[in-house]
């Protein structure tokens, strides 16, 4: 049997000269906190999410820059520092469809993006959206449903909560339409595990132009991990802060690696290969 190497890489954000911030994100209408919402510092590679009470606590370097506020079913929200104390958000409006039942069968299931890389990664490098992309293919046909998300990852913590997002495909081949119409947020247990998350109740079908998948990690205290390490060059012992679960990655030749980072989509050329989240999908039909 063939071993998977881990190999892990912490990237440690400086705190100097930051100032805290703190606020809390309730719904317009209600009056009500919405919990793990996703808050960042516009431009800049600084972001939180609110706790399950709505309150959220950020570093800025800058009290005269935005936050940018968006959780999916409220209208996005760009708004000054100074005026993050209490922030509301407005409900989206979605247009009510017509129910279709559809004559799913269930009977062939097939599982896309698998890779043959034998080097997983999990990348531990603060706030941000990492996805992959599932191109379509005519073969798809016969099983145009998307069943089921699998996702591996490695949770140090005996409870940890991710966010799933898929997106359809836009100008200039980024990200566009969130294909969710609610949050997804998946408890994951503790151990290295490859979770599958149930999207049967989204009636989803493969878009023709492919789709992307992704997570995101949610920057709250139920996720926190600290760890006691000891500096090598002061022999200091100092507590390392990393939030779980851990996503594990495949390396792979892409020619694009797509991010979500400080409030907007970035996609970057690769030269050959790329790590990419471990993420699978399950069609139907």
């Amino acid at each position: 049997m063939k071993d998977k190497r881990i190999i892990w890489v912490f990237i440690v954000f400086s705190q100097f000269a930051f100032s805290q911030i703190q606020g809390i994100v309730k719904d317009s209408l209600s009056g009500k906190p919405i919990p793990y919402v996703n808050i960042w510092v516009e431009n800049e590679n600084i972001g939180t999410t609110t706790e399950e009470n709505g309150e959220f606590n950020i570093s800025v370097s800058q009290k005269r820059k935005n936050l940018i506020v968006s959780v999916i079913g409220y209208q996005k929200k760009i708004i000054k520092i100074s005026q993050s104390k209490n922030i509301f958000l407005s409900p989206s409006d979605f247009q009510i469809q017509e129910v279709i039942i559809s004559n799913r069968k269930n009977t062939k299931e097939i599982e896309i993006g698998k890779t043959n890389s034998l080097i997983s990664q999990a990348f531990e490098s603060g706030p941000k959206i990492d996805l992959k992309y599932f191109p379509y293919f005519p073969s798809y046909k016969k099983t145009k449903y998307i069943k089921k998300i699998v996702i591996n990852t490695d949770n140090r913590l005996e409870e940890a909560l991710i966010r799933m997002h898929l997106y359809s495909v836009g100008k200039d081949s980024l990200p566009e339409k969130e294909l969710l119409t609610k949050d997804l947020i998946i408890s994951v247990k503790s151990g290295t595990r490859n979770n599958k998350i149930n999207l049967t109740s989204f009636d989803l079908k493969m878009p023709t132009e492919g789709v992307f998948v992704g997570f995101e990690k949610l920057m709250i205290e139920k996720n926190k991990f600290e760890k006691k390490i000891k500096d090598a060059n002061s022999n200091l012992v100092k507590t390392q802060i990393t939030y779980c679960p851990y996503i594990l990655y495949n390396t792979v030749e892409s020619q694009y690696k797509y991010t979500f980072s400080g409030g907007k989509w970035m996609k970057s050329a690769a030269k050959i290969t790329i790590d990419e989240p471990a993420i699978n999908l399950i069609l139907t039909n």
